[in-house]
């Protein structure tokens, strides 16, 4: 596996593979990698000859109050998880490399009505960040392929519309959420949740497949569900930033007979903030 650190080396290894006509998979992360995160990995390996991961912890899509210094950064274990995993080489930018001024984090992208929502509108800013940062990396690494998981729904939608807005060559494909055995999504920020609270957070993924079976049923009107759902949710502990029943194309709000939609729920459980969803 090669480790890349530049962006003119980046694009450099990519014109390589091109001129041999061979395609390109992308994973971009946040390091701290999981097995969902290998998940993805072994899907973009399937997809294309060769498997590009970055690893960057992007400062954009951190709020002032939010966790970018203690973030996790495990490289030299993702290295190994990587290399176990035949990828054919990692980026791994410093931030200079793709904020090279001050200039360059002034850079804002939304899409209003999509990336100003749910966690947009609890972390004002977060899917700028990200829409600007896949941008660039997208831009760097000239990906053919870029593989994304489900479990960061809204995000998956921004990145879409960002390909699309922005005409960038570049095919988005998801894969579904993976789930620890007792459901929980899996995601890096589960290592911050307490003993105690790591016994608790599968009830996120329960409660949203109890909310599935209610709009199953067509006994309940959608209000109706949320608001029991957040009942349930804060007496358990969590304190429940949205759970929101959404049309799946657009995440705008759907009408009662809509038959195409997805569940959100986003919600802290003691300092953790947790995000999970389930499609209809």
């Amino acid at each position: 596996m090669q480790i890349i650190t530049t962006i003119n080396e980046m694009k450099a290894l990519s014109d390589s593979f091109r001129k041999k006509n061979e395609r390109i998979a992308f994973v971009p992360t946040m390091g701290n990698l999981h097995p969902g995160h290998i998940q993805l990995v072994e899907r973009a390996e399937t997809l294309a000859p060769k498997t590009i991961v970055s690893i960057f912890v992007n400062p954009l899509q951190f709020g002032a109050n939010e966790d970018f210094d203690a973030y996790p950064r495990t490289l030299e274990h993702d290295r190994y998880l990587l290399e176990l995993a035949n990828v054919d080489a990692l980026f791994t930018p410093a931030r200079n490399e793709i904020y090279p001024d001050k200039n360059s984090n002034k850079e804002v992208i939304e899409f209003p009505g999509l990336s100003d929502i749910l966690c947009g509108a609890s972390r004002p800013g977060h899917f700028s960040g990200v829409a600007v940062v896949v941008k660039h990396l997208f831009e760097t690494v000239q990906p053919d392929i870029a593989i994304f998981g489900e479990k960061d729904y809204q995000q998956v939608l921004v990145i879409k519309k960002l390909v699309a807005e922005y005409d960038l060559p570049v095919e988005i494909i998801t894969i579904p959420t993976q789930r620890e055995s007792d459901g929980l999504a899996m995601s890096s920020r589960n290592g911050y949740l307490s003993e105690q609270e790591r016994q608790v957070a599968p009830l996120l993924y329960k409660t949203l497949c109890q909310a599935r079976d209610q709009l199953r049923a067509k006994a309940v009107h959608f209000s109706e569900i949320e608001q029991q759902a957040n009942e349930v949710l804060t007496k358990a502990g969590f304190k429940p930033d949205y759970f929101s029943i959404r049309h799946s194309g657009d995440l705008s709000e759907p009408a009662e007979d809509e038959k195409q939609l997805v569940i959100l729920v986003a919600a802290y459980l003691g300092k953790t903030r947790l995000i999970d969803n389930i499609l209809i």
